[in-house]
């Protein structure tokens, strides 16, 4: 570790990363009230006005291959969605539901999986609306299932390393195989999934009574009666037979296959072999593609090829099948969410080379051994705690070496267990405040953003429940990380 850099370095280092920690956390303060995007920019350009870091290091702290891995899954997401794979998620969601406790302990489950394969970021960007869509179909308040949407899939995706940013820094300095890496974690990560929902239930038990869908749906006709009108196909959007609720789509569903006839009609008039291949077929074809070329890419994942290029690959191939002008796919993702990054590396980079993260683990480091249960407690709280002052993956960055180096004078196995903790404690750490993990973020834009049921979740209704959360599940799991290698 490095030591102190120049006391004024320290200063004007740690003033630019509070002012990137403020708006991140407060994005509308009163005094600045840019949002969190424009914080991060902000934060990275005081770090290299203050000379803190230069130029040239600020843009090799940018880690390209993470913002790849993230812009192109947010382009597969958008394709798999047009593919309606997660229309079938939620129809597994919806199906036979038993009411909101049920329909709660759906979404933490399907969450989880789901976030493990497509990482937490894509299950976010993509379920958000939906979920949004069932509650307001149930009545349900939308608190609660955001927030089981946002901590499922920060403990769902601490099981792969293509789960999150942070496991695929620790996949690629460990060397730990993709299969082996999962392993390690799985039963953590069950276990976890399972405490988080028991704890979901316990906080939001009365709030989650709701109404059938039946009722909402005779409430809903009767009001459209009153205006006057019918209701429209799209707000009827449950089919009712005995003894069972089913969704049949959303309207943003139906809305995309409707984009989606237009553009096969206007393409049909232009390239004469496509009359030949009908609207339906072509539909059918892309739909197949769109599937087994993601299969394709988590094949390529677990052979161990280069994510990121793997991700990029995928979205390429679907855009050149897909035969149309990319800018609709390409217009639906995040890149305020790319800039908060890069802005949020460059910001990060600065504060590391002030000294000050090294200069407190060396001062901690003799008491965070991982050889006895006080030592990894003591590890556990200061990674939670940096997770969320720094965010994770620059705390993985930083602490990674040094947390294996003090691995390897216990033992071989160990430092891989280390690894698996520091991976496990990290991600978990994501669900303490909303700034713990992208994932946080995402929900909350896309819930203030829904055009049905929209939601503002703040800071502080985040952390009650986040916080226990995460305390509570990080300890469930830590005993049981690793139980493969012990083995």
């Amino acid at each position: 570790s490095m030591a102190l850099a120049s006391l004024s370095k320290v200063v004007l280092g740690s003033a630019a990363f509070g002012v990137f920690w403020v708006l991140a956390v407060f994005p509308s303060v009163p005094f600045l009230p840019i949002g969190r995007t424009a914080g991060a920019l902000l934060g990275a350009a005081l770090m290299v006005v203050f000379h803190v870091i230069s130029p040239d290091d600020a843009y090799a702290s940018v880690d390209l291959p993470i913002l790849g891995l993230l812009f192109a899954t947010m382009v597969v997401g958008g394709y798999l969605k047009s593919a309606g794979m997660f229309g079938h998620l939620g129809r597994l969601l919806a199906w036979r539901s038993q009411g909101g406790r049920d329909l709660l302990c759906r979404v933490c489950v399907v969450t989880a999986l789901a976030s493990a394969l497509f990482t937490n970021d894509t299950c976010c960007v993509v379920l958000t609306e939906f979920v949004l869509e069932l509650a307001a179909e149930r009545n349900l308040p939308a608190k609660p299932f955001l927030l089981a949407l946002a901590t499922s899939a920060n403990i769902g995706s601490s099981a792969t390393p293509i789960g999150n940013p942070q496991n695929l820094v620790i996949a690629f300095n460990s060397k730990i195989s993709f299969v082996g890496f999962f392993l390690g974690i799985l039963p953590a990560m069950l276990a976890g999934m399972a405490v988080n929902m028991v704890m979901l239930l316990c906080m939001y038990w009365k709030d989650l009574e709701g109404s059938s869908p039946d009722a909402v749906a005779a409430e809903k006709e009767m009001a459209a009666v009153e205006e006057g009108r019918r209701p429209s196909p799209a707000t009827s959007t449950t089919l009712k037979s005995p003894g069972q609720t089913m969704l049949v789509q959303s309207p943003s569903l139906v809305a995309a296959a409707d984009h989606d006839s237009v553009m096969v009609e206007s393409i049909s008039t232009k390239h004469r072999w496509f009359i030949q291949c009908s609207a339906p077929q072509r539909r059918l074809f892309l739909k197949s593609f769109a599937y087994i070329v993601t299969a394709g890419m988590l094949v390529a994942y677990m052979l161990g090829l280069n994510m990121s290029w793997t991700a990029i690959t995928t979205a390429v191939a679907l855009i050149v099948v897909d035969f149309r002008d990319a800018e609709l796919c390409l217009g639906k993702v995040s890149y305020s969410l790319l800039v908060f990054f890069t802005g949020m590396f460059v910001t990060v980079s600065g504060f590391n080379k002030t000294g000050l993260p090294g200069a407190i683990w060396k001062v901690m480091e003799p008491y965070s051994k991982i050889n006895h249960v006080r030592g990894i407690t003591v590890l556990s709280l200061i990674v939670i705690i940096l997770s969320n002052l720094a965010s994770n993956v620059p705390t993985v960055l930083l602490m990674g070496d040094e947390v294996a180096a003090s691995a390897a004078t216990i033992s071989a196995a160990a430092v891989t267990r280390s690894w698996l903790l520091l991976a496990w404690v990290s991600t978990v750490a994501g669900n303490l405040s909303l700034l713990g993990s992208a994932a946080n973020l995402i929900v909350c834009e896309q819930a203030r953003r829904a055009p049905r049921n929209a939601h503002d979740l703040t800071f502080w209704s985040h952390v009650v429940f986040g916080a226990p959360s995460t305390l509570v599940v990080t300890a469930v799991g830590i005993p049981l990380i690793g139980i493969i290698n012990a083995a």
